[in-house]
């Protein structure tokens, strides 16, 4: 399995996740020049992609999709209400409804030699879910764009080779910055965004002895920063009950505007 955070932020994300034989992309939330470019760097084209899986239908998320749908002709796996969603948008409503696949959390979707199963995750949009990603015995998950979780989102993040995470905002940050009161309140909410706190306090329960990476994803560029979000994060390890020390874990920051590093097990 390979994988590869393209960009993952506020302002834009993009995974790519694979196999020697399937190619597939998490989100197109950033433009399609930047998604070839991105592909180019792993010897791969739009033409290789064997499927895109969206999570929800924010701009953050969609952005690159009526582009890359123009330009490909690979199919769009969503939930129903997702897709709904996105085809009401005057941006999408050029897309083909046919090209959409319409999938459910918890039913496995294979895709070649990768299955695909969606998790239900609480957040302010139509349906949205993240992803668990099974290649033989390996598990990749991406769970970002949640306000809170519970011992469902535990089990499904458990025995990950890798995880990106969401890591959003450093709660005091958001508090004296400057969005307004109600955009707060929304972020803050259980259908919101996961502070670094609650981030490594999710993340102290699913670690295992076989992670190959663990990347914080979704950092706010308003009310978070890189070293905040790694610092916030290792302290809630150390202070919980789980048996791992920060330092020995490999624990990324996903870059917002440009590919992390590349993991390949």
């Amino acid at each position: 399995m390979r994988f590869e955070s393209i960009a993952s932020g506020s302002s834009g994300n993009c995974i790519y996740v694979g196999s020697d034989t399937t190619h597939l992309l998490m989100d197109v939330g950033i433009s399609r020049k930047r998604t070839v470019d991105a592909l180019h760097d792993l010897d791969l084209d739009l033409r290789d992609i064997d499927g895109i899986f969206i999570t929800h239908e924010h701009s953050d998320h969609i952005s690159g999709l009526p582009m890359i749908a123009k330009k490909s002709q690979m199919p769009i796996y969503a939930t129903r209400g997702t897709i709904e969603a996105i085809l009401r948008s005057d941006k999408c409503k050029e897309i083909d409804p046919e090209r959409f696949v319409a999938i459910r959390p918890d039913e496995k979707v294979t895709v070649k030699d990768m299955q695909i199963d969606p998790m239900r995750i609480s957040h302010d949009a139509a349906d949205p879910v993240g992803y668990r990603i099974y290649y033989g015995r390996q598990k990749a998950c991406v769970c970002t764009d949640l306000g809170c979780y519970t011992d469902y989102t535990v089990e499904c993040l458990k025995n990950s080779d890798i995880l990106l995470l969401e890591s959003n905002h450093d709660v005091n940050m958001l508090q004296v910055g400057r969005y307004p009161y109600p955009l707060k309140r929304r972020i803050l909410g259980d259908r919101g965004h996961l502070s670094n706190m609650a981030s490594g306090q999710l993340l102290s329960r699913v670690l295992n002895d076989h992670m190959k990476g663990i990347y914080l994803g979704h950092l706010s560029h308003e009310n978070n920063l890189p070293e905040l979000a790694f610092e916030t994060v290792r302290v809630e390890i150390l202070s919980s009950e789980a048996d791992y020390r920060p330092e020995d874990l490999p624990i990324l920051v996903a870059d917002r505007k440009k590919p992390s590093a590349l993991l390949e097990i």
